[in-house]
């Protein structure tokens, strides 16, 4: 496999929305050629814009790489190396893809599937699901040996960490590939089995929704039991602003997987269920349990 840095010299990104951007972002910014396609012209010239303004913001803060004459590589020089595309047929060159659409599972499976048959027999099918079963997905799969989580963390540019989630028809070598790949990408990879929730988000989850019963049961303001968190465990950011940021749609639809899998501990509590029902999501809403306008 023909690398840059130790990544595949082409890589695909299904999705461009917020986490598929980022992805995007990252692999752009390690040198690769990237391809995002996404479902209609619209939704691709939307993916180039967040791209593009997310690498924009790398530029100006001195992130991008240097030349061999050791100057900053310029955004339209990076941008050169992305394409966007509506045709799944586009992914036929990518010797990784990394799935990025929203968490519902036959929507996933149908991706996958849509990618799969455009790939060659050595390219890797990675998903970045944060919750959804590795080894239920691969079933899916004609080649389930070359598939394989890679679940990054939003923002993608400022996270440093990815989850690297080995199906039960994962090959082993892969595992290792993958653990350079993230390395590549200038972040750390957690390697977990396959199980509901992997690590992150069933720790984070289980966290978030405690936090969310103690605002509905009035033990304290939201700024407070985040700040507690902050202050007193050091966590980057409180688990609700946390859950503002990743979306409270995605943390419903987590919690209630985890819920089904593993039990009444993971029910989302009704706070939870009325703020997405009212369309309060966070931050991309401008409103969840804080006020982002």
């Amino acid at each position: 496999m023909s690398t840059v840095t130790n990544l595949p010299a082409r890589v695909g990104v299904l999705g461009g929305g917020r986490m598929g951007a980022g992805i995007a972002h990252a692999f752009l910014m390690a040198g690769c050629e990237v391809l995002v396609v996404e479902r209609d012209d619209d939704a691709a010239a939307g993916a180039r814009e967040r791209v593009g303004s997310s690498v924009a913001k790398s530029v100006e803060r001195g992130l991008a790489d240097g030349t061999a004459e050791g100057r900053t590589v310029s955004r339209g020089i990076i941008m050169q190396r992305l394409s966007v595309s509506t045709d799944y047929a586009a992914f036929v060159p990518c010797e990784l893809v990394v799935e990025a659409v929203p968490e519902i599972w036959d929507l996933k499976v149908s991706s996958l599937q849509g990618v799969e048959k455009h790939l060659s027999e050595a390219a890797v099918l990675a998903s970045n699901t944060s919750s959804l079963s590795m080894s239920g997905l691969a079933a899916e799969l004609a080649r389930p040996s070359n598939f394989i989580g890679l679940h990054f963390f939003n923002p993608v540019p400022a996270s440093t960490l990815i989850e690297v989630v080995i199906a039960k028809q994962t090959r082993p070598e892969l595992v290792a590939t993958a653990k350079g790949w993230v390395e590549a990408l200038g972040k750390t990879a957690v390697v977990v089995n396959d199980a509901p929730g992997f690590a992150s988000s069933r720790l984070g989850v289980a966290i978030a929704l405690e936090a969310m019963r103690m605002v509905e049961e009035g033990v304290a303001s939201a700024e407070d039991i985040d700040a507690a968190m902050v202050l007193g465990y050091k966590h980057p950011t409180g688990p609700l602003r946390t859950t503002d940021i990743v979306g409270l749609d995605v943390r419903l639809g987590i919690a209630e997987y985890l819920a089904e899998t593993l039990g009444e501990r993971f029910a989302p509590p009704a706070i939870l269920r009325e703020k997405v029902a009212r369309g309060e999501l966070g931050r991309k809403s401008g409103k969840g349990f804080f006020d982002w306008q």
